[in-house]
């Protein structure tokens, strides 16, 4: 089975900090991680592996500095990483990534399943990973708790829903999203991390790619950002202090005040 892991490497810090020319996030020179909900697409993807054989390919999207985590998802356990970076994929909203990675893949070639993480933590938006399955066409499946079986051709899966969960069949190949309830990831070998460290990562740009360039980048992203600003502290209201009982009757009153 052979499998490709699109992962994102997010900043570290909640504290992020916004381009004010170009309303994007500022990633160069600040400290980053392997999204977290990427680590159990990692661990997934290798598991399949182990069990059914064939490889495990990591791709990412992102500055140079992103190398570091294709290197650790090699570390503990993909055999084959890629990274796409160049200035003209810079800026890109979820649409363009999408357009941008499915480009990767298609250059990839064979390829049984793709394996993302639910969303991603600076972001939150959860649709890079079925727009890659709407640009390749193929079937998806988000928010997968339990890989229930894998046939020839086909598996069935556990997904995640508000109030319970539903099973859900798909043909392959297909691509599917998945929460931290599917597994527990790996901590890296020694044995991994030696490889990992040796290992040569190629990395494709536009040139390698020859994506059309009015779905790249900024020119390609139909999300922008118009205006960012912090919401201005909110003002008036009380406290109220005393016994619960008292408190309460407060509140009441208070209400009953203000709804007519």
């Amino acid at each position: 089975m052979d499998i490709i892991i699109c992962i994102k490497q997010v900043p570290e810090t909640t504290e992020v900090k916004i381009n004010p020319e170009t309303n994007t996030l500022i990633r160069e020179g600040v400290k980053s991680i392997i999204n977290p909900f990427d680590m159990y697409a990692i661990e997934e993807g290798v598991r399949l592996k182990e069990k059914f054989g064939g490889k495990a390919t990591v791709i990412t999207m992102g500055p140079p500095q992103a190398e570091s985590a294709l290197r650790e998802a090699l570390s503990l356990g993909c055999d084959e990483a890629i990274l796409i970076c160049d200035r003209a994929f810079a800026g890109s909203d979820t649409w363009a990534t999408s357009y941008t990675l499915s480009g990767a893949i298609k250059r990839i070639g064979q390829f049984d399943l793709i394996l993302c993480g639910k969303q991603a933590s600076d972001g939150d938006t959860a649709q890079v990973g079925p727009g890659i399955s709407t640009h390749l066409n193929i079937p998806q499946v988000t928010y997968v708790k339990k890989i229930e079986e894998v046939k020839e051709g086909s598996l069935r899966v556990e997904r995640m829903m508000e109030e319970g969960f539903e099973i859900i069949e798909t043909p392959l190949p297909a691509l599917l999203t998945v929460v931290k309830e599917i597994n527990e990831p790996r901590l890296p070998s020694l044995k991994g991390m030696m490889r990992a460290k040796q290992a040569k990562i190629p990395v494709w740009t536009q040139k390698e790619l020859d994506l059309d360039q009015q779905k790249i980048g900024l020119c390609g992203s139909p999300t922008q950002v118009v205006k960012i600003f912090t919401p201005p502290p909110r003002t008036g209201g009380q406290m109220l202090a005393g016994e619960t009982e008292d408190v309460v009757g407060k509140l009441v009153e208070l209400l009953k005040t203000e709804i007519s």
